[in-house]
């Protein structure tokens, strides 16, 4: 008896390994050629989304993940490959508002505030891929993070009829996601 359900436990995790090797597969090969990291070769679109996070890391410091979504939505600005952006995110708690933290850091990064438009119901990537079509009515759409995560945005905008392309912002380095889960919703 001992020995079957030993078998069982290692089918089973093994078969949830292939589940979630074959989910990021899947993920990835929908995005493949849909994902930029040199703003001189990604098509223009008239709408950017650019996906939230928190703007700083416990204790004050400055989140990487933020700091460079931000950095990338305004390269794109200035480049002219979007004349709008939303930025879309939580703000569920009280004073917790990811949306209007990234508005005002594209308004310091020099991207005027009449052209940055606030999605607060994008609690989860699904909700601001949806809601960029939704709610603002946009079926083509540049989305602005890290690649893995532009990636997901990629695979969901593509199976809910938005054509949608990534603009890679820089990746963070392993000590300071570690010390974040920002970008891993």
């Amino acid at each position: 008896m001992r020995r079957w359900i030993v078998r069982v436990i290692v089918v089973a995790g093994a078969a949830v390994v292939l589940a979630l090797v074959a989910a990021n597969l899947a993920v990835a090969n929908g995005a493949r050629g849909r994902t930029y990291s040199d703003v001189s070769a990604i098509p223009a679109r008239r709408v950017g989304l650019v996906l939230g996070c928190s703007r700083f890391l416990w204790g004050g410091i400055h989140n990487s993940f933020f700091d460079n979504r931000i950095d990338a939505a305004a390269r794109l600005m200035r480049a002219g490959k979007v004349k709008y952006l939303v930025v879309s995110g939580d703000n569920h708690i009280k004073g917790y508002d990811e949306p209007s933290d990234m508005k005002s850091a594209l308004v310091e990064a020099g991207v005027p505030g009449d052209r940055v438009f606030c999605d607060y119901a994008g609690l989860r990537t699904l909700d601001s891929v949806v809601g960029v079509r939704e709610i603002f009515g946009q079926m083509a759409i540049i989305v602005v993070s890290q690649e893995f995560h532009n990636q997901r945005a990629i695979f969901i905008g593509r199976h809910r009829g938005v054509d949608i392309l990534g603009f890679n912002a820089a990746e963070v380095d392993a000590y300071d996601s570690s010390k974040s889960s920002a970008g891993k919703r």
